[in-house]
């Protein structure tokens, strides 16, 4: 299947999505923070990227706005996984160049779903 890199700094909701997205049959690399997401990037290559939009020494608005302006990644989709549903929130994730904004809590097999349609929207 894919490689999915997963930024997030809550250790139980990365664990629910990284358990979640390998029973699908995904490779996982999951990371704590925005600034360690920007370093595993451009090392795994993943298909997909998948953060959180609150996390400790860069936000995931942060780290997506870096990654895009890296040549080697800029082209790797990333969705913003936040509890934040308001317009601006939304706004400012996609203008920091994600494709897509997912809304928490949601069902493991809703993260499934969700995953597999942007994969293939993307070519993987």
């Amino acid at each position: 299947m894919a490689k999915i890199l997963v930024a997030e700094d809550e250790r139980d909701i990365r664990d629910l999505i990284a358990f979640t997205l390998r029973f699908a049959g995904h490779e996982v690399i999951t990371v704590p923070n925005g600034a360690e997401a920007v370093e595993a990037a451009p090392r795994e290559m993943p298909d997909l990227i998948l953060m959180d939009v609150r996390m400790p020494l860069m936000t995931g608005y942060e780290a997506c706005a870096k990654m895009k302006t890296d040549d080697r990644v800029k082209h790797i989709p990333v969705v913003f996984l936040s509890a934040k549903g308001q317009e601006t929130e939304i706004r400012t994730g996609l203008e920091a160049g994600a494709t897509e904004y997912l809304l928490k809590p949601f069902a493991p097999d809703e993260l499934t779903v969700r995953v597999q349609e942007l994969l293939q929207k993307y070519g993987k």
